[in-house]
């Protein structure tokens, strides 16, 4: 009996010694732990133009970001559906002041001439985002850490949902997303309401955001956007590549016969 007494105190001991499993990682360090260049995240996204009750537009998007290495995208391919002019592509790469993008599809692809299949658009003011993907485009870019650290702090948690409210000024602060969209430019206190969901590990794998529009182009002004993104393949491997050189052309010719070197921008 003194035996089996000293061995289950003996195993007592080893229970209570075990080291602790890790607790999982926060979104914040899940997110860092998959910043990698040459390394990225796909999403497909829906974006809804609202008046009043009544759905007006839709379109839809599929693509890859690729990361940078501080966190956010350093370069993008994306192909979106749904809008006026058709389908359109577009990749862009290093989204600050002096970077390219190509485009091909949709309006732009009425303007191509000579066989060439992309237009390619360098060193403007702002060679961002929206000029290649839209105003419609989501304002929350989860692969952010800074971003997602103001989110997961304004917002109320349940389970495995983040729900709460931002104004554009706010966000602007810490997302270099928002910042570098023509958004920037719009009315700072503009609300976005959010909702991100997030997977076992921590890593986001939908944003829903939906503001009113009280700047920006006339068209949207007083109607509501609802954006709808999923996440997934966090962290995988990606390849974005400027196109064939052979099918792109600096010049884009509009009304005929007219060609020029560059839209405004």
């Amino acid at each position: 009996m003194k035996k089996m007494i000293t061995g289950l105190v003996a195993c007592a001991t080893l229970l209570v010694a075990a080291p602790v499993e890790a607790a999982p990682k926060g979104p914040v360090q899940a997110l860092k732990a998959v910043l990698t260049p040459g390394h990225g995240v796909h999403f497909t996204e829906t974006a809804t133009l609202l008046e009043g009750a009544v759905e007006r537009a839709e379109r839809r998007r599929r693509g890859i970001f690729s990361f940078d290495k501080k966190g956010g995208v350093k370069s993008l391919d994306v192909t979106t559906t749904g809008g006026e002019n058709g389908r359109e592509r577009a990749i862009g790469f290093n989204h600050v002041i002096g970077g390219t993008g190509y485009q091909s599809g949709g309006l732009i692809g009425k303007w191509l001439r000579n066989g060439k299949t992309w237009w390619k658009d360098v060193q403007q003011l702002h060679l961002h985002h929206t000029q290649l993907l839209g105003d419609d485009e989501q304002l929350i870019n989860p692969t952010e850490p800074a971003a997602l650290a103001a989110l997961l702090k304004n917002g109320q948690v349940s389970e495995n949902t983040v729900t709460g409210a931002i104004t554009f000024k706010e966000l602007e602060k810490v997302s270099l997303w928002l910042d570098h969209s023509a958004h920037s430019s719009w009315e700072d206190d503009t609300k976005l309401y959010y909702t991100l969901t997030l997977t076992s590990a921590g890593l986001v794998s939908r944003v829903q955001s939906t503001y009113t529009a009280t700047g920006g182009p006339d068209e949207l002004v007083g109607k509501t956007l609802h954006v709808d993104t999923h996440y997934s393949q966090w962290g995988e491997k990606v390849s974005i590549k400027a196109p064939d050189r052979r099918k792109t052309t600096t010049e884009l010719c509009i009304g005929g016969d007219f060609c020029n070197w560059r839209l405004p921008g």
